[in-house]
């Protein structure tokens, strides 16, 4: 079978640890402006230690992508929605997003549905060419900061790519 040179073997992907606190915040940081600026809302950025209790960051299921004992990367779950996904800016194109899109399309009980940022072109390919269709386009408040308006797509899983 011949080697794609777009998908890396996936390194190690475990469950997120209390002690993964400080490295997730420090990669959601970094990576969300990078989304929200695509998405034309840099203003809106707010820290996930000021967003994940409110935005259910702990009710879902976490898990970090680790390579060298060092975090890359991180993703969350509930039951039917692919709900966090996050790398840190130094490593994007290296397929840790794709290898944690993977392990939550693999962990999750039912298909996922996410929502994605209009704007962010990146992370829209990578979930396209990992199986997910885009459902229908969405406007309302920005999760997490309500006082801006946003437009986000809805795409959900039908299956491997």
């Amino acid at each position: 079978m011949p080697v794609d040179p777009n998908v890396r073997h996936c390194m190690h992907i475990r469950p997120y640890a209390p002690d993964d606190w400080q490295r997730i915040c420090a990669i959601h940081d970094a990576a969300r402006k990078y989304e929200l600026n695509a998405s034309g809302l840099i203003a809106a950025f707010l820290t996930l230690g000021q967003t994940a209790e409110s935005e259910g960051l702990f009710e879902a299921e976490i898990f970090v992508a680790e390579e060298g004992n060092e975090v890359r990367g991180f993703a969350a779950h509930s039951d039917d929605e692919l709900t966090w996904l996050y790398v840190d800016p130094r490593y994007y194109r290296q397929g840790i997003g794709r290898c944690l899109v993977r392990a939550m399309v693999k962990a999750s009980p039912t298909p996922l549905s996410l929502d994605v940022l209009v704007g962010n072109e990146a992370a829209l390919s990578l979930y396209l060419s990992e199986g997910f269709a885009v459902t229908r386009q969405v406007s309302g408040k920005l999760a997490g900061n309500e006082r801006f308006a946003a437009a986000a797509y809805v795409l959900s899983y039908n299956g491997a790519a």
